[in-house]
């Protein structure tokens, strides 16, 4: 006898099935427009183009809003109008409704799940790109976050991830000044990863063991007979917006800038690891100024040469040592680099390092076009084409993510600081052995490895 799928499986595929229409048929529709200018001469008015596919991919939930969010921060992975309208990408479906909500928590904790609570918000307290947030109170009096994944993420991951390479692949067929092969692959294996919220809950528990000495940053604490695979309970941490300190006094600015700045560095270059999504959702400011750190499931951990690779270029710029730049490169996985090439990286090198190298007190720098880094990429994109294309190592897609996400923040603050004792500061003792064995140990620890 054949057995007749029940109606929420019907619902389930029905909703895979609209959105790979939607997105496919968005994402053809950008693929004939771009073949239509390569091949036969005709001019697109991009911006136009590019509210178009904004608009119509503009209330899908899930990963399409994070890639383009990273996209944005690549030094022309796509047409800067692509890349900006992707950027723009907000999750404007409504959130999951009390009756679908109570159905997916009673999937992940069993029919009897209300009990465990004292009280469980009805109404999401916060939307993210792959699930939603509930603020519930526990027996002890614990105030938790409960993230609670939206359905079969799996296929929507699938479905924008398979655009998204077929954009890339018409992109590349008129301008090879970035390869894309590895951000592809870079992408997919973090968006992935980020589905599982078992692999965030030890990822946010390495955190707080990073940070565990900086009393001025704090990570939640991970209620684990709450939390399965889909389904993350932490501790709720109470905290103010970043944009709400824009107008405070610059020395309180500043105190924000610091903290932040620990957050972030500390795990990079005590443990070669980086928190990869630095945006304005992930964290929140305490009365006292201190930092919560939020939202761990998008993490990069670097080997330890790449780390020092790092440093190279840093001392290579304040020294003017050309070789030691090559070799930093060479160190993150660039190959056959020309002259032309490592010049025009050194330009963007340059611009991302600046702060770092003045040692003054000084604001990190300016958003150009509402974006930091935007002109100097758009410039060094343009020499790219002009001297041959570079592909970039899977490592830098994260990493450049991170400085710039974090410049951001810096110049909402308009913090002036010297960034460049800040940093000697964070080097002075850096040891590629000690740190390998430090983060060797930490992820062994918390079962990362």
């Amino acid at each position: 006898m054949t057995k007749t799928p029940d109606k929420p499986q019907k619902g389930k595929m029905g909703q895979r099935v609209k959105r790979y229409s939607q997105v496919s048929t968005t994402m053809a529709g950008v693929a004939a427009k771009v073949a239509g200018e390569k091949f036969l001469g005709l001019k697109i008015e991009r911006e136009k183009h590019a509210a178009q596919l904004l608009a119509s991919l503009g209330n899908l939930k899930g990963p399409l809003m994070k890639v383009g969010q990273i996209l944005a921060t690549i030094p022309e992975a796509l047409p800067p109008e692509y890349a900006n309208a992707l950027q723009n990408l907000q999750s404007n479906a409504p959130p999951m409704g009390w009756p679908f909500v109570k159905r997916r928590m009673k999937t992940e904790l069993g029919a009897d799940w209300e009990t465990k609570f004292k009280s469980f918000g009805q109404q999401a307290a916060a939307a993210a790109s792959l699930g939603q947030v509930h603020k519930a109170i526990l027996h002890d009096g614990r105030e938790v976050a409960c993230k609670l994944q939206y359905p079969d993420m799996d296929s929507a991951i699938a479905a924008d991830l398979s655009q998204l390479k077929l954009l890339f692949s018409l992109y590349e067929s008129y301008d090879q000044s970035i390869q894309t092969n590895n951000i592809h692959h870079e992408l997919k294996d973090r968006l992935y990863e980020e589905l599982d919220y078992e692999r965030e809950a030890r990822q946010c528990n390495l955190y707080r063991y990073m940070l565990r000495d900086e009393k001025s940053v704090h990570v939640p604490e991970v209620v684990s007979e709450l939390s399965t695979k889909r389904l993350l309970t932490a501790t709720w941490l109470e905290g103010g917006k970043i944009l709400d300190y824009k107008s405070a006094p610059v020395e309180t600015r500043n105190q924000i800038a610091l903290n932040m700045f620990r957050a972030w560095y500390v795990p990079l270059y005590y443990y070669g690891i980086i928190h990869g999504d630095p945006h304005l959702g992930n964290y929140s400011v305490r009365k006292d100024l201190s930092i919560n750190l939020l939202d761990f499931g998008c993490i990069r951990v670097f080997p330890a040469p790449f780390i020092g690779g790092v440093i190279d270029l840093y001392r290579a710029l304040q020294t003017k040592d050309t070789s030691l730049a090559v070799h930093a490169f060479e160190t993150w996985g660039f190959e056959n680099l020309n002259k032309d090439q490592i010049e025009t990286l050194l330009i963007w090198a340059g611009f991302l390092y600046e702060p770092l190298l003045e040692d003054n007190a000084r604001v990190i720098g300016k958003a150009d076009s509402g974006v930091y880094g935007r002109e100097t990429a758009q410039k060094v994109h343009k020499r790219l084409k002009e001297v041959g294309g570079v592909k970039p190592p899977r490592e830098f897609v994260f990493m450049d993510r991170a400085a710039l996400g974090l410049g951001s923040v810096f110049i909402h603050l308009q913090a002036e600081v010297n960034w460049h004792r800040l940093f000697e500061d964070m080097i002075k003792d850096f040891n590629i052995n000690d740190l390998e064995s430090r983060q060797k140990a930490a992820l062994k620890q918390f079962d990362l490895l």
